[in-house]
């Protein structure tokens, strides 16, 4: 792996200085360097000669402002959003697309150097697969909720780095109905005088408003997610939002008292309406309970999980493992060309949604487990039961080492890696390299704008 310097920052807080950005970080920022030392930078893009401003230092490199453009990249192109630059949460607007498309196999490109011993000259890293539209294709908003200076009720998300809310009428990559859904649900809270939860002062009831859209069917899903099962004029909110907003079809709360980044809580209430609603993938169908795991652009991800087919390469004699497998999306995909899929999670929704979502379909070579996915392997192995194809799509923490190590005594012949965050994919790739060789790895973008990039990784185990 390479290894960082050593020398320590000599600059300060407040210091200005020119560089040239030489490439994007992991997380959209420009990356340069001032008397060898890295210097990231907000809204600066590769080829640019920028003036910045120290503005946070670290042990082994500095942020910094941009406060200038001196030479301007001929990429730049300007944000279609009227809150880009409060908001944060797509960090590449004003990068034109095909642009963002290059920059993030970059970004895999850098992973694998920073990350890992695999050289990227000696592995294909294709190009990044993009969108035919990278605009409204989020299916699934968590627009917090607030109260301005006026006591008008505000939603929206974190301005970047802090904790000041941005309040978010229509957001540029949210689907047209979920837009309509947080605009109403504003005046809905408003017109009922529900408290809203304080967190300075720890006091209201409602914190966040999720809402999940059927691309195929239009369906909304509404969670609230309130501090206590306490809900001040519920059952007025949801005439009203029978009213005004048909399209919602399913009402829940979910209980959330902890101070955590995490937005649902254990204990979920259904109160009004059907308890799923039913998004397709292709010929698929699934219906999707509110704190089931679901991925949030339907239309890319039947792309991502073509590519997915592609690798996996089945002639129907295969046994398959879908391991991470929240509603089986990715297995019953494959299962037409398997001899067995079998899948595991913890959560004990989405494997219900799976075993729901398998016999909608009509896939019966299918089998899901609740269970993490380091412990139920080894137990499948030790009873003969071991995989031809291993099939994963962890969380951005990447794979966890017991899973890595029982993977590398099970050896599947194939290995195929969906992974959304290229820094854990390349650690993880490393790890498994003593065992297994990558053939290629495919980018694919689900979430335009953003910095962040999926990928999809064929792995093929050595000959000895």
């Amino acid at each position: 792996m390479r290894q960082h310097s050593n020398k320590k920052i000599n600059v300060t807080i407040g210091q200005e200085f020119l560089i040239t950005i030489k490439k994007l970080g992991i997380n959209g920022e420009g990356v340069g360097y001032y008397k060898h030392q890295v210097v990231f930078v907000n809204g600066a893009l590769p080829g640019e000669e920028v003036v910045v401003q120290v503005s946070k230092l670290h042990e082994k490199y500095c942020e910094a402002k941009l406060v200038r453009i001196k030479k301007r990249s001929e990429h730049r192109t300007k944000p279609s959003c009227a809150v880009y630059n409060e908001c944060g949460a797509c960090q590449l607007q004003h990068l034109e697309y095909s642009s963002q498309l290059a920059e993030k196999r970059e970004i895999v490109v850098q992973a694998l150097l920073r990350h890992s011993h695999i050289s990227p000259e000696k592995v294909e890293i294709r190009d990044c697969i993009g969108m035919d539209k990278p605009a409204n294709y989020r299916n699934k908003s968590q627009f917090q909720i607030g109260i301005d200076d006026d006591e008008d009720v505000i939603s929206g998300l974190y301005n970047t780095n802090s904790h000041e809310l941005v309040d978010i009428d229509t957001c540029f990559v949210q689907h047209d109905a979920l837009n309509k859904v947080n605009r109403v649900m504003k005046e809905i809270l408003q017109a009922n005088e529900v408290p809203i939860y304080d967190e300075k002062r720890k006091s209201g009831i409602v914190k966040t408003v999720v809402a999940r859209v059927s691309f195929s069917t239009g369906e909304v899903q509404v969670t609230f997610v309130t501090v206590t099962e306490k809900f001040p004029g519920k059952r007025a909110v949801i005439e009203m939002i029978n009213k005004r907003l048909p399209e919602v079809v399913s009402i829940f709360q979910n209980i959330n008292s902890e101070a955590t980044s995490l937005v649902f809580g254990e204990k979920t209430i259904h109160l009004w309406g059907t308890e799923t609603i039913t998004e397709k993938l292709g010929k698929l169908e699934f219906d999707l309970s509110t704190r089931t795991f679901f991925q949030l652009n339907p239309k890319q991800t039947v792309k991502l999980y073509d590519e997915v087919k592609k690798a996996a390469n089945l002639s129907g004699k295969e046994r398959v493992v879908d391991a991470y497998c929240g509603v089986g999306t990715i297995g019953l995909w494959l299962a037409d060309d398997a001899s067995e899929v079998r899948g595991m999670d913890v959560i004990p929704e989405s494997i219900d949604d799976a075993v729901k979502s398998a016999k909608r379909n009509g896939k019966k070579n299918t089998y899901y487990e609740v269970g993490k996915a380091e412990e139920v392997l080894p137990i499948w192995s030790r009873k003969g039961w071991k995989p031809d194809v291993l099939v994963v799509d962890p969380p951005r923490t990447g794979l966890d080492r017991k899973f890595m190590d029982s993977v590398l005594r099970s050896m599947p012949k194939r290995m195929v890696y969906v992974s959304c965050n290229p820094s854990t994919m390349a650690k993880d790739l490393h790890y498994l390299s003593r065992e297994y060789k990558v053939i290629y790895i495919q980018p694919v973008d689900m979430f335009g704008h953003t910095s962040q990039v999926e990928c999809v990784v064929l792995l093929k185990r050595l000959e000895k």
